[in-house]
């Protein structure tokens, strides 16, 4: 058998070579083209493998972009006297989007004489093309893209049938490593968000309050529906004694509305060491959200401070699930909201209304629990939850609550939304 290097001689000369020679070829080429995942190292083996088995003057690969707002074929790699990388065509312009659409190799001559050829690029760099062969780039019955060769050096400089046969051959190897380099940068990009959406998760849950075990009269749970959480609560004792609480629901899901989690939160926990009226701590955050916050995204919220002396509680809801008391007789009270959420109206006033708990408990929901579904498909409804709340008994809150998760989390339950909890007791115990 040739040695490869022999093989290309015979092409190049335009000499008759075996079939045997042009197995030895492809698998050159094939195991060449293998030879990376990285998608630009493989776009740059391919040009310079096609200039040489095909010994034309210049070359380039275009790929289609699908993220354009049209679809354009891109020049992702070339050689030759003239650099046009980066160069976009609408998909159908040219040649080169002739042979895409048609998905058909094509051999022109002279392309004075071809109506699809685009003089463009010659006029502007001086570079005179003659002939062209271009082919398609197809993996799994797809077209990702196309070569085009311009210039064949040797005999009378025009490309023939011969060339068209082979490069249709090399072309198909080219195709599937130029995909399987794409497969692989998916992979690397979607373990990057992974370890992004896992790293932003631990941040989260550093924001939320660690649980207390001495009987503090709060506590609360989050269980996210993605790896990122819009829902978040927050509690603190000041040094007056006051604890302050919150718990909140950000529209949209996903990293932004994680990241305006993350800054309502910090903000509140921060002004709520200093304000302790819920009207104005909620004025002073709306303002922010309203002036930093775009495309529609919007916070509701109750948050309040207890005072443990008393069991009292003063707290404003901005457009938040309607908080339930349990009171002792085990009725049930809605508290409905008496404000917008935070982020629709910069110059809203939030109400505060006060509660004395005494020995009733405060339960505060965001609205994933009430819209999870059971076996049946239907949603869980505030009537549900408060089934769940009877069922969880009369032990200590943190119990209680991880009950009423526990219910949540079942199998036959799907959670569509994030699920946040919190019960706030009248007493410390």
């Amino acid at each position: 058998m040739s040695s490869t290097s022999n093989v290309y001689a015979l092409i190049n000369q335009g000499e008759t070579y075996t079939l045997e020679d042009q197995l030895e070829l492809l698998a050159d080429v094939t195991q060449s083209f293998a030879a990376s995942l990285e998608i630009e190292a493989t776009l740059r083996n391919a040009i310079e493998k096609f200039m040489q088995y095909l010994d034309a003057e210049a070359a380039s690969i275009f790929l289609l972009d699908a993220d354009a707002d049209n679809a354009e074929l891109v020049c992702r790699a070339c050689a030759g006297p003239v650099d046009i990388s980066g160069l976009r065509l609408p998909a159908g312009a040219g040649i080169i989007g002739k042979t895409v659409l048609s998905r058909c190799c094509q051999i022109v001559r002279d392309v004075s004489k071809d109506p699809d050829f685009a003089s463009k690029v010659d006029a502007e760099t001086g570079f005179v093309t003659r002939s062209i062969l271009c082919t398609p780039l197809i993996v799994q019955q797809q077209c990702i893209g196309a070569l085009e060769l311009i210039n064949k050096r040797g005999g009378d400089g025009l490309f023939d049938d011969r060339d068209r046969h082979l490069v249709g051959a090399l072309a198909s190897a080219a195709a599937l490593a130029i995909h399987n380099a794409r497969m692989a940068d998916q992979l690397v990009e979607q373990e990057r968000m992974q370890k992004e959406l896992e790293l932003a998760r631990e941040i989260q849950m550093d924001l939320l309050p660690a649980q207390r075990e001495d009987g503090f009269p709060v506590v609360g749970m989050n269980v996210p529906a993605r790896e990122v959480s819009g829902d978040f609560y927050d509690f603190l004792q000041r040094e007056d004694g006051l604890i302050y609480f919150c718990l909140a629901d950000v529209s949209g899901k996903g990293m932004n509305a994680a990241l305006l989690m993350a800054k309502v939160s910090s903000l509140l926990h921060h002004l709520a060491k200093e304000i302790a009226d819920p009207g104005e701590l909620l004025t002073r955050v709306n303002a922010e959200v309203c002036e930093s916050v775009s495309h529609g995204m919007f916070v509701t919220i109750v948050a309040g401070f207890l005072d443990p002396a008393n069991g009292r509680i003063r707290f404003a809801n901005a457009g938040h699930q309607p908080p339930l008391v349990h009171h002792r007789d085990g009725s049930f009270e809605e508290l409905v909201a008496t404000a917008p959420p935070l982020g629709i109206l910069p110059d809203c006033p939030f109400p505060t209304t006060t509660l004395l708990l005494e020995d009733s408990s405060l339960y505060l929901f965001t609205d994933g629990v009430t819209e999870s579904l059971d076996e049946n498909d239907r949603p869980l409804s505030v009537d549900g939850f408060i089934g769940l709340i009877r069922g969880a008994g009369n032990g200590p809150a943190v119990r209680r609550l991880q009950g009423i998760v526990a219910e949540l989390r079942k199998p036959v339950v799907s959670l569509r939304d994030d699920i946040t909890l919190m019960i706030i007791e009248g007493r410390m115990h």
